[in-house]
């Protein structure tokens, strides 16, 4: 399994247009055989911030759906952020 995560930063008068123009691309990958869950949102408490997470189950289910994946509707010049990929071994319930 993989995970990519992190926050991007974009100018704050951008930031909910740059959210808003992922739907599509939220949706169709939610739908995409391979993608367990994909999230692009906006901070609640650093105005610039959006945070990601998108949850493959494997490198080739990623690579697969980037080859096909829309681009945004809108977007936005990344200001900075940190975004990982994470390759998961084992996984089980949190508490």
């Amino acid at each position: 399994m993989l995970i990519i995560a992190g926050k991007l930063y974009v100018a704050p008068e951008e930031r909910d247009k740059f959210v808003d123009g992922h739907v599509e691309v939220v949706k169709r990958a939610r739908e995409y055989a391979g993608c367990i869950d994909l999230a692009i949102s906006a901070d609640m408490i650093e105005d610039g911030r959006v945070n990601m997470i998108e949850v493959f189950e494997s490198e080739e289910a990623l690579a697969s759906w980037r080859k096909i994946a829309p681009g945004p509707s809108y977007h936005a010049e990344i200001q900075g952020g940190d975004v990982q990929k994470h390759q998961i071994s084992s996984s089980g319930p949190p508490f």
